[in-house]
């Protein structure tokens, strides 16, 4: 049975199924599979459909992935602005004890709470650069070193502000892929050690890393393997490691690897708030697919985070997971379990039942502004379903005094939305943050960040 059966006629707050937006020219629709179904092995990879989308088999629901808007089903979505004993949300006040509300069934029942043994980080700067990008930044790079003991895991950071400006500036923190420690290069013959090396060398600059600085603003990168591995059973590894005081595993509604680097980016603004170079009132955070979903986690548990955008987040960030389109809960929980809380493997099957979903994480930033994007060729990721969880989230967003995305129409393709304090970009092309992308936040968040200069 799909899913998606049974399911009533979506109703969010008088929006309704109204989000019809257009559709780009190659979103695609149904396809047969270009490898046949799974034999006796139980692949979960069928291939792709006749559009390059991929297709994946969930074995518990026997779930194959879908890009018919025709079958998307029928949904309701929880009201973010509906307290749990049934009152609305008529204020800022009530919106408070609603937000508590909505913390709790996400760390209880998706991503985990912190437990209460985390360690502390004690940072220090290793090395100063005044002439870095040939004269026009000063490089720190400082060390972060998680609990105590000589194999402590260490945190590193990149912090790059600009040249002659004296006062404390806005930063863009990005989380990226890379970071760890250096790992063997496997060898086809035996013999000798073989050489080490890091995840990917240096973690890169954003593409915008000129104009962030001519902005007067500073950037900051931090690996994800640093905070915590990204792989199975690795428990007993990165921050998550020092805590388990002799478990094998986190409990049930302990924290996955998401809730971890949401932890670590906490602990990155603790060090904000101590340099003088930085103001901390002024930090945004940026991240991709799955950091996309940890920044957007991470700024609903810091209010610190002054502004997010979040990249191509996906299943379980910014997409609306009861919209049977691409990668669904089924996928998640059955190929990236560590990600997330052991509870939120009940929800398997169970999408239309799940206490929160994806409008609910983004309002959980609010009054702070959020940018979301998406590419049309990334159709896994759901970047209409992105786009309906925008829209869905507006209604916080007008109670708190804010302007929402000003549509409930999906734009013209690399038309970006940034008047208000929800913004978009539907970019042409693929899962990767663009520098187009890129540009309209930095356009969006000038709104709030001042030039430094």
């Amino acid at each position: 049975m799909r899913a998606r059966e049974g399911m009533v006629l979506v109703a969010v707050l008088g929006i309704g199924m109204g989000l019809t937006g257009q559709q780009p020219p190659s979103t695609p629709a149904s396809g047969s599979p270009t490898q046949t179904a799974p034999g006796p092995g139980r692949s979960t990879n069928l291939g792709t459909d006749a559009n390059g989308n991929p297709l994946r088999l969930a074995i518990k629901t026997n779930h194959v992935s879908n890009y018919d808007e025709s079958k998307v089903g029928n949904y309701t979505l929880p009201d973010p602005l509906r307290l749990q004993d049934g009152k609305p949300v008529a204020d800022d006040r009530a919106w408070a004890r609603r937000r508590q509300e909505i913390l709790r069934q996400y760390e209880a029942q998706i991503y985990g709470r912190v437990p209460s043994n985390a360690p502390r980080v004690t940072w220090r700067v290793t090395e100063t650069d005044t002439q870095a990008r040939d004269g026009a930044a000063i490089r720190k790079r400082v060390a972060g070193t998680v609990g105590e003991g000589t194999d402590a895991p260490q945190i590193n950071l990149t912090l790059y502000t600009p040249a002659n400006v004296e006062r404390p500036v806005p930063v863009i923190l990005l989380v990226t892929f890379g970071g760890g420690p250096p790992r063997p290069i496997s060898t086809a013959q035996g013999g000798g050690t073989p050489p080490a090396r890091g995840r990917g060398g240096p973690l890169p600059d954003p593409p915008v890393a000129a104009e962030i600085l001519a902005r007067g603003w500073g950037y900051a990168t931090v690996g994800y393997h640093d905070i915590q591995p990204d792989r199975l059973n690795t428990w007993n590894q990165g921050v998550i490691g020092r805590t388990l005081a002799g478990k094998d595993a986190p409990g049930p509604d302990e924290w996955g690897t998401i809730s971890a680097w949401a932890w670590g980016i906490s602990r990155v603004l603790d060090y904000f708030e101590s340099a003088v170079a930085v103001n901390a009132r002024q930090v945004a955070v940026q991240g991709h697919s799955r950091l996309g979903k940890t920044v957007l986690w991470a700024s609903a548990k810091d209010e610190r985070i002054a502004a997010v955008f979040s990249s191509c987040s996906g299943e379980m960030g910014a997409a609306l997971a009861r919209r049977d389109w691409g990668e669904t809960v089924d996928d998640m929980a059955q190929n990236f379990s560590w990600q997330f809380a052991g509870n939120f493997q009940q929800w398997v099957g169970r999408w239309n039942e799940m206490p929160v979903d994806a409008h609910m994480l983004i309002a959980l930033s609010a009054p702070r502004p959020v940018v979301i994007t998406g590419g049309t060729t990334d159709q896994w990721a759901d970047p209409v379903g992105m786009f309906k969880a925008l829209v869905a989230a507006g209604p916080v967003y007008r109670l708190l005094g804010k302007r929402d995305l000003g549509t409930t129409d999906l734009p013209a393709l690399d038309t970006p939305l940034t008047s208000g304090d929800l913004g978009w970009h539907y970019h042409t092309g693929g899962h990767t943050a663009t520098p187009a992308d890129w540009k309209a936040f930095l356009e969006f968040v000038s709104k709030y960040f001042a030039d430094s200069r």
